[in-house]
């Protein structure tokens, strides 16, 4: 005699449902500067097969914005607010970012991260006070110290700047700085280094961003500070909007060559 073993449809239909949950994940995207204008979105969630990777993730958003695809050679993919090849894997509830060329450009800071040894980063929407820097970072062995402004100017070759507006992956940016600064640190005869960017509108004559170099002597000082905002500029992941009388633009910047891009 032969048996017939009926399986019930709602329980068979509910056994699919938590397989398919399985196989799929969800990530959070961000875009910045002018990628967020090229896809209308600064941020969404995007479910993907569970052997999903960074790139699977660039392709999908290439594909509906070919432009993202033109960009590819300067756009820099970060993971889990690291910078990131696209070979890199993703799981459930993970953070993804497209990064455009970067434009580097007290209770008043976003965030702020304080090393044991006196050094100091942040971000901040209030006037950078540089003053108060100094006088935090400075010791008496200190024979030199080194303060660099990047302040904004009134124009860009020769078109008339009306104001900026800067914005940022804040928790990476700050990360990011910190790794600058305590590498140099670590390499150089400095005492002390601080990297203070500004976010949100600036004026003409504001400063935007400050690096602070305190050491004995005034020779590796006025090369950390150099250095400093040079990598800073290629680094870390901010981006400035310039307004002018007729029209605005996010700033064409370029990433240091050692970035991992998107290609």
């Amino acid at each position: 005699m032969i048996t017939r073993q009926i399986i019930p449809l709602k329980p068979l239909l509910a056994a699919d449902r938590l397989l398919n949950l399985r196989e799929t994940m969800r990530v959070k995207v961000l875009f910045f500067g002018m990628l967020k204008d090229f896809t209308g979105s600064s941020q969404v969630t995007l479910e993907l097969p569970a052997n999903a990777s960074v790139g699977t993730v660039f392709e999908h958003y290439a594909v509906q914005f070919p432009k993202l695809r033109e960009m590819a050679g300067s756009i820099v993919m970060a993971h889990n607010q690291e910078f990131s090849t696209l070979g890199s894997s993703l799981a459930d509830g993970d953070e993804v970012a497209f990064l455009p060329p970067v434009s580097g450009g007290s209770g008043s800071y976003i965030l702020e991260i304080h090393r044991p040894e006196g050094h100091f980063f942040a971000l901040t929407r209030q006037p950078i006070e540089t003053r108060s820097l100094v006088a935090q970072l400075q010791r008496g062995e200190d024979g030199a110290v080194i303060a660099f402004e990047g302040v904004v100017r009134n124009n860009t070759r020769g078109r008339e700047t009306l104001f900026l507006d800067y914005e940022g992956y804040e928790s990476m940016a700050v990360r990011t700085m910190a790794g600058i600064g305590n590498e140099l640190a670590k390499s150089c005869a400095i005492g002390r280094i601080a990297l203070v960017h500004r976010l949100g509108r600036m004026q003409i004559g504001e400063a935007s961003v400050v690096v602070i170099v305190t050491a004995p002597h005034r020779k590796p000082a006025f090369e950390v500070a150099l250095e400093g905002i040079n990598r800073l500029k290629r680094l870390v992941p901010i981006w400035k909007k310039e307004y002018f009388a007729d029209g605005e633009v996010w700033v064409d910047g370029e990433w240091d060559r050692d970035a991992p891009r998107a290609v």
